[in-house]
């Protein structure tokens, strides 16, 4: 009896540790190749805004973080830089500056969502025509798989 409680605590262990290790590296995995770091140097000339993402946040951590340069237009938002890797992370514009996930679920309903953010070491993502980056103050990175803040910066 004491044999199979033992093997089925570490048959159990090593199956936990599989499954949050697949978490971790099926993004990173199936991630395709991120832009051109000329491509996005260039794109981030044409900015109205800049702001950088620091991994000194309040709700940042070991797995959930970004650190770069970040760069606004009107018709697209530039990062220059790396974000911790995870599954479905979207890019968020605020009114208020959020550095956790009580702030941003707080103001979640009055957020837009720009779009998806499929890669790690830097992204372009496309505005929608129909937002306003000026009725906007901060960029959010949210992990909407798990609700987890990733990161924030601010840039007007």
């Amino acid at each position: 009896m004491k044999k199979l409680i033992v093997l089925l605590v570490t048959h159990g262990a090593a199956l936990g540790a599989g499954f949050a290790l697949g978490i971790y590296l099926l993004p990173i995995l199936t991630a395709p190749p991120s832009p051109d770091a000329t491509l996005l140097s260039e794109k981030a000339q044409t900015a109205r805004y800049s702001a950088s993402f620091t991994r000194d946040l309040d709700g940042s951590d070991f797995a959930h973080w970004g650190e770069g340069q970040l760069s606004v237009s009107d018709n697209e938002i530039i990062h220059q830089g790396k974000l911790a890797p995870g599954p479905d992370y979207r890019l968020y514009l605020v009114k208020t500056f959020v550095e956790n996930e009580a702030q941003f679920l707080a103001t979640k309903d009055n957020a837009v969502q720009v779009g998806e953010i499929r890669t790690f070491s830097g992204f372009v993502i496309d505005v929608p025509d129909d937002v306003k980056i000026t009725e906007y103050t901060t960029v959010v990175v949210w992990c909407e798989a798990f609700s987890e803040f990733i990161t924030a910066a601010k840039y007007q």
